[in-house]
């Protein structure tokens, strides 16, 4: 991995909902700290459907209400050099998980995990797909990444203290 801001990638399927959404949630924690030197944050899809596609519609208005800005942000795909920026590869659910362990170097020494992990609290262990359901998982989708951010932000700053 490269020297430098510790990096964070948030990782979905398609990079138009849950993963642009973590990536806004954190970016801005990570900002309100005066972080912005010491983590680097970005999101990405593990398909290749929405590569440069803004964050769904229902993504965005959900995000906004709540204070968070995804209209800078476009869907690209995971790529080799990822394993190499990122110190932290966190994805949704349990597949994408799978993607990301199969691709992954056998040296890459980060973290592959998922985001809940960091949400101990969290009844679920997958921030499920809001897409083809109803307004109210765009919502769910928030509360369980802004939970999994402060836990995030508490594990890399123990990580840096030791």
């Amino acid at each position: 991995m490269t020297d430098g801001p510790i990096g964070v990638l948030f990782v979905c399927l398609g990079n138009i909902c849950r993963s642009p959404t973590a990536d806004a949630v954190f970016r801005q924690r990570v900002q309100t700290r005066g972080l912005e030197g010491r983590i680097r944050v970005d999101s990405c899809g593990t398909a290749p459907w929405h590569v440069g596609k803004p964050p769904d519609p229902r993504s965005v208005a959900a995000a906004r209400a709540r204070g968070y800005d995804l209209s800078p942000l476009r869907a690209r795909q995971l790529c080799w050099e990822d394993y190499f920026d990122f110190h932290y590869l966190l994805a949704m659910d349990e597949s994408n998980l799978e993607v990301l362990r199969r691709e992954a170097p056998v040296d890459y020494a980060g973290h592959i995990g998922l985001l809940l992990d960091f949400a101990p609290e969290a009844a679920e262990r997958e921030v499920p797909d809001p897409y083809y359901g109803a307004g109210d998982g765009f919502v769910r989708v928030l509360e369980l990444v802004e939970a999994a951010s402060e836990g995030l932000l508490a594990e890399i700053a123990r990580r840096e203290r030791s």
